[in-house]
C-alpha cells in the first residue's frame, strides 16, 4: 500500500525559469521589506545583503538565487519598493531569504520526492536540496531544505 502523505510548501521562483519550494514547516514569516529598512555591511559576499531588524532581532538577509549560483540582477536600490522575504528558523536561528516572485503554496506528496542528484543541479544547490518533484507538466521543482541552507559552510563562514 502507498502511502500518499501531503505537505503544504511555499512556492516561489528560482532565476528566469526554475521552481523551487520550502515547507511551511520551516517558515517562520513571509513579508515585503524596504529597501531603506537594510542595513548594508561591507566586506561581505554578494549575495549577503545585510541585517533587517524584525521583530527586534537582526536577521541577516541573503539573495538565495546568488547563494545557489543563479545570476541575480538585484541590487538595493530606492527603486525596488519593496523585497520578498521568507523568514525561516531553527532552534532560534533565524535568516532571511530574498526572493524575486512567491507563486502559490501548494499541496505536494512527500513520498513522490526524488533524491537530490549530483549530476543534475550544481555542486550549490545539491548542497541544500532536500530532493526535488516532478510537477504536473514534467518540470522538476526543487525541494530547498531550510536546516541545510541555514547551516550552509558558505553562510556560516559569514555568520
Amino acid at each position: 500500500m502507498v502511502l500518499d502523505i501531503k505537505q503544504k510548501f511555499l512556492t516561489f521562483q528560482l532565476g528566469s525559469k526554475d521552481t523551487a519550494v520550502i515547507s511551511l514547516a520551516n517558515i517562520i514569516e513571509v513579508l515585503q521589506i524596504s529597501a531603506s529598512e537594510i542595513c548594508g555591511v561591507p566586506q561581505m559576499p554578494s549575495y549577503i545583503y545585510g541585517v533587517y531588524n524584525w521583530r527586534g532581532e537582526m536577521v541577516w538577509l541573503i539573495d538565495l538565487e546568488a547563494m545557489l549560483g543563479y545570476s541575480s540582477s538585484r541590487k538595493i536600490s530606492s527603486l525596488i519598493p519593496k523585497i520578498i522575504t521568507i523568514i525561516v528558523q531553527h532552534e532560534g536561528k533565524s535568516l532571511g531569504l530574498l526572493v524575486n516572485q512567491l507563486m502559490d503554496i501548494d499541496y505536494l506528496d512527500v513520498s513522490q520526492i526524488k533524491p537530490a542528484n549530483t549530476e543534475l543541479f550544481p555542486a550549490a544547490i545539491n548542497s541544500v536540496l532536500a530532493g526535488y518533484f516532478i510537477g504536473k507538466n514534467e518540470e522538476i521543482i526543487l525541494s530547498l531544505d531550510a536546516l541545510a541552507i541555514l547551516q550552509s559552510p558558505n553562510w556560516n563562514l559569514h555568520n
